[in-house]
């Protein structure tokens, strides 16, 4: 018979190694999740969108033009490259890309130049875009500029270059681009500065139009300064 008295047995100690191989496999754990996360982060990142429909269908909007912030109504319409002037074209091209014939998407040169100019003022300020990488910007991305935002631009850009012929990238850029406070593409241009269309633009409305590119709304306002005017005139004689 047992006493009243038996001792209880004492649990035993916890194994100071089972306890360190515990907390490695927390330890891990969270590494992993932290991995996982970051690795979603950067795919999300640099993931690069469908542009295959590009090819024959024009887009119904844009990133820029669904983050519009103006208070005029958006003015947008599509016309194929055959109703846009070749003057203006041509004016676009010299003013915005020269080498856009030539270059995969990029230039790498024009990169490195517009780095080391950000690095001395020690912010992004020059962009070095081509007229793919802007088209990139506009149909998907924002005007922000961070190096996330600009990895993903060039990223579509490549993957524009290789979808698409060059005549359908600069159709498409030159329908979808701003040019004015809610102005987006050649013909909304064209009515809006010369009430004409785009098919019907002589060599100086070109050239005004190449000119305004860089800051559209700004010269939407300022039409007649001198920067503008020597613009437009530079331009103009490369035509």
């Amino acid at each position: 018979m047992n006493s009243l008295h038996e001792e209880q047995p004492v649990p035993a100690l916890a194994h100071p190694r089972g306890a360190r191989m515990r907390r490695w496999k927390l330890m891990g754990a969270a590494v992993l999740a932290m991995g996982l996360m970051w690795s979603y982060t950067v795919y999300v990142a640099f993931s690069v969108p469908d542009v295959s429909y590009l090819r024959a269908l024009p887009p119904g909007s844009t990133a820029f033009m669904n983050d519009y912030d103006g208070d005029k109504p958006i003015r947008y319409e599509w016309v194929p490259q055959s109703r846009i002037s070749r003057t203006l074209v041509r004016a676009v091209v010299v003013a915005e890309d020269d080498g856009f014939w030539d270059h995969p998407g990029f230039e790498w040169k024009a990169i490195k130049t517009a780095a080391a100019r950000d690095w001395k003022k020690k912010r992004l300020a020059y962009g070095a875009s081509t007229i793919t990488q802007q088209l990139a910007r506009n149909l998907f991305l924002s005007s922000s500029k961070n190096p996330f935002r600009k990895m993903k631009e060039l990223l579509i850009a490549l993957k524009l270059e290789r979808e698409l012929p060059k005549e359908r990238i600069l159709e498409l850029y030159l329908n979808v681009v701003e040019w004015g406070d809610g102005i987006y593409g050649a013909e909304a241009a064209a009515q809006h500065y010369f009430g004409t269309s785009a098919a019907r633009l002589g060599p100086h409305e070109a050239a005004f139009l190449a000119a305004i590119l860089p800051r559209p709304r700004f010269y939407d306002v300022h039409r007649n300064g001198p920067y503008l005017q020597s613009r437009i005139a530079s331009i103009a004689s490369r035509l």
